[in-house]
């Protein structure tokens, strides 16, 4: 053995009989994954020491032994690391560059065996080697944009040597995780292979270098020499690629633009200076905020998929669902529960509404095969896991029912009761319900702890969120059953307990109520959603409420209302009902606050619309002048106060599953962390002076709780990680 740690091992082995050849193993201890913390890297450094100090080896091998290679860096480490500011970060990052180059720089043949997903740092340590050899099923990217910093452990420098600039920029700038065929398509990898012939093929791959079949020594000048492109192709590479990237990106994720220039600033330089320049830009992004919001959020993302794996270790098995109501949104359910693979039962009681769910799963199989994503076989293999149905006959044999019928809670509760007298005793109730109390749902049901919410989001195939609403009665198995089932679909379940609105439609109720008011006292409703696009939402509050429905949203506000009467029930008539009674229901009718024409692709795009102008503009009470500031507090105060009283009201357990909820439902802006990371980065008590100073003027919708007082007052924050110094 020539070295031994806790996530990394170094033996020695004769290849056939020939020159020792040293093999690296990644191997993290008590992990399921192997990921580069800093206690590993310093590993790898001292393993490498011992690899150069070996004689007579002829070549290494680096290899994993979980069934991921690396999944990068160990991200929970990253806000205490970039605390330590710009000049740490640079020399934490020259030090790695120093481990991987020693890699780089042995006197034999190197080769990796990707076994399975390499991504960022982990990815990073394979293009130290001369050679790549990656299993068919394996996947390689370098994600860092993601996260809002660019690679930078030489991921910069060497991946362009290897596959291109344009393919380089391509793979980094859109963080991609690239398949097997891709990879060796574009050269990043030099064969691939079944996993069980993986080592085997590295083994050959350093037999061959080492008879001077394959020139190793050429690889190796190869990436750590200029990138051979003359100043035109330079250009022409490096400003459209900018241009289109820009483009892609928006202006509020500066990562992708700057992992384009660190290449372009390194193009005619060699190794070492390349490193500086990437070292330096990494460290830069590493401490703005979009960087902090951004690791914030994956550092969250973790915590509800903990959460959801605790809920599925627990749950009964989920083999046979069904649906109840076949239109648009049963359709999508089918759909999205076939493709994943659980056979699913679609049942209605008229045949054109079964037809309208088929059409709908239909519909979305093909675009798959359109975009290359499933064959025409597989779509129609995929196809025979909706069972459509106008009877209970199979009714018998289902783990779990998920009812989408009207929202209209008589309708809901005899479709309810009705499938319970159906179904076996252990079978799971779940309403795919926006608005209406869980609690009251399960009133007239003989077992209300097999039953809860199971809220989709429109539409299903895109929506990653699924909110499970725990009723007073409902059981510790059904909430995890549920969980479960959404997990096995694909989707992100945030367990929610009952309230009106749950967790989500409750807290962007209160941000269409500030934008109520911002149209009553003048505001030009247009200029509102320009500037809350400009702040980072994909779509401003007028054109959001024509996606949903001003029909819906008069219903829905009407439960908030009735639930939250003090801050959300309004006497005056409002711009959303004042359109709602226009009958301008939005898109669905293809007019509301804009009108809607179809696009070349036969998609809905708005128009101003004059009609809409003029019914606003009569409901006015004044023609007040509002700033972006102005405008942006309006509407985040509201929606932010309500997600604080859920957490307060135990709606939500913890802070990282109440903002995932509305990054992954309503679109809150990834890079500002969510409602109460958007509180940290103010300050408690700068947004609670705030909040206090609408409030004496807009009333209760604007109040914050004594609870958030008194938090800022302590100095508290809803993040212990929250806040740079």
């Amino acid at each position: 053995m020539i070295y031994q740690g806790n996530a990394i091992s170094v033996a020695s082995d004769t290849n056939n009989g020939g020159e020792p050849i040293a093999t690296l193993t990644f191997d993290l201890k008590d992990e399921s994954v192997n990921k580069l913390s800093s206690a590993v890297v310093a590993e790898l450094g001292e393993a490498v020491e011992a690899i150069a100090a070996t004689q007579g080896l002829s070549g290494l091998v680096i290899t994993s032994a979980k069934d991921a290679f690396i999944v990068g860096a160990d991200i929970t480490e990253f806000h205490g690391l970039f605390e330590k500011g710009e000049d740490y970060l640079v020399e934490m990052n020259q030090q790695v560059h120093a481990i991987f180059n020693a890699i780089e720089d042995l006197p034999f043949p190197t080769v990796t065996a990707i076994n399975g997903l390499a991504l960022g740092g982990g990815f990073e340590v394979t293009l130290t080697t001369d050679f790549r050899v990656m299993a068919d099923t394996a996947k390689i990217g370098l994600p860092e944009t993601k996260l809002g910093i660019l690679p930078g452990w030489g991921g910069c420098v060497r991946l362009p040597r290897l596959i291109g600039a344009d393919n380089a920029i391509e793979w980094i700038a859109g963080g991609t995780e690239n398949r097997a065929d891709a990879a060796l398509k574009v050269g990043a990898v030099d064969a691939v292979v079944p996993g069980e012939r993986l080592e085997a093929a590295a083994l050959d791959i350093l037999a061959r270098a080492n008879a001077g079949e394959l020139d190793y020594r050429a690889r190796r000048d190869e990436k750590t020499s200029p990138l051979k492109l003359d100043a035109i192709e330079q250009m022409m590479v490096f400003e459209t690629a900018k241009g289109y990237v820009a483009g892609k990106a928006g202006p509020h994720y500066p990562a992708p633009i700057e992992a384009i220039k660190v290449i372009q600033k390194g193009a005619g330089e060699g190794r070492e200076r390349c490193q500086a320049i990437e070292a330096k830009a990494f460290a830069k992004l590493a401490l703005t905020d979009v960087c902090y919001n951004l690791v914030g959020l994956f550092i969250n993302d973790q915590v509800v998929k903990k959460k959801g794996s605790q809920y599925a270790k627990q749950a009964q098995p989920v083999n046979q669902t069904a649906v109840l109501g076949a239109g648009i949104m049963g359709g999508g359910i089918a759909y999205q529960s076939a493709s994943k693979g659980t056979p699913i039962l679609m049942k209605d009681i008229k045949d054109d509404a079964i037809e309208l769910g088929l059409k709908e799963a239909r519909k979305l199989f093909t675009k798959q095969v359109e975009r290359g994503k499933l064959t025409t076989e597989t779509m129609a293999e995929k196809l025979t896991n909706i069972r459509p149905t106008l009877s209970y006959g199979d009714f018998g044999h289902v783990d779990l029912v998920v009812e989408a019928v009207v929202e209209n809670p008589k309708v809901k509760d005899g479709v309810l009761t009705e499938v319970e007298g159906q179904v076996g005793e252990d079978t799971i109730l779940a309403s795919n319900t926006s608005t209406i109390s869980i609690t009251r749902l399960a009133e007239n049901l003989k077992r209300p702890e097999n039953f809860c919410g199971m809220h989709f989001f429109n539409p299903v195939h895109r929506m990653p969120l699924v909110e499970v609403i725990r009723g007073e009665k409902t059981s510790d198995a059904a909430v995890a059953a549920t969980v479960s089932y959404a997990r096995a679909m694909g989707k992100t379940p945030i367990v929610v307990n009952d309230c009106p609105g749950f967790l989500v439609n409750r807290v962007l109720f209160p941000y269409f109520g500030g934008f109520s008011l911002l149209v009553e006292q003048g505001a030009d409703f247009r200029r509102v959603d320009k500037v809350m696009e400009k702040f980072g939402w994909p779509m401003g509050p007028a054109y959001l409420l024509d996606v949903v429905g001003m029909d819906t949203a008069v219903h829905a506000n009407a439960v908030m209302a009735e639930g939250f009467p003090d801050r959300m029930a309004r006497e005056e008539k409002t711009a959303i009902q004042a359109m709602f009674e226009a009958d301008r229901l939005g898109q669905k009718n293809a007019k509301g606050f804009y009108a809607y024409e179809e696009d070349k692709k036969g998609k809905p795009k708005k128009v101003d619309d004059d009609a809409a102008l003029s019914l606003v503009k009569g409901l006015a009470k004044g023609s007040q002048d509002f700033s972006d500031e102005e405008i942006i507090a309006r509407m985040m105060v509201p929606l932010c106060l309500e997600t604080v009283r859920c957490l307060e009201d135990n709606i939500v357990a913890t802070p990282a599953e109440a903002d995932m909820a509305l990054i992954y439902g309503i679109g809150f802006p990834p890079f500002r962390g969510g409602a109460l990371r958007y509180i940290d980065a103010m300050g408690l008590d700068a947004f609670v002076a705030q909040a206090e100073r609408l409030a004496e003027e807009l009333g209760p919708l604007y109040a914050p709780t004594d609870k958030l007082r008194a938090m800022a007052k302590a100095g508290e924050r809803f993040y212990s990680d929250a806040g740079k110094a």
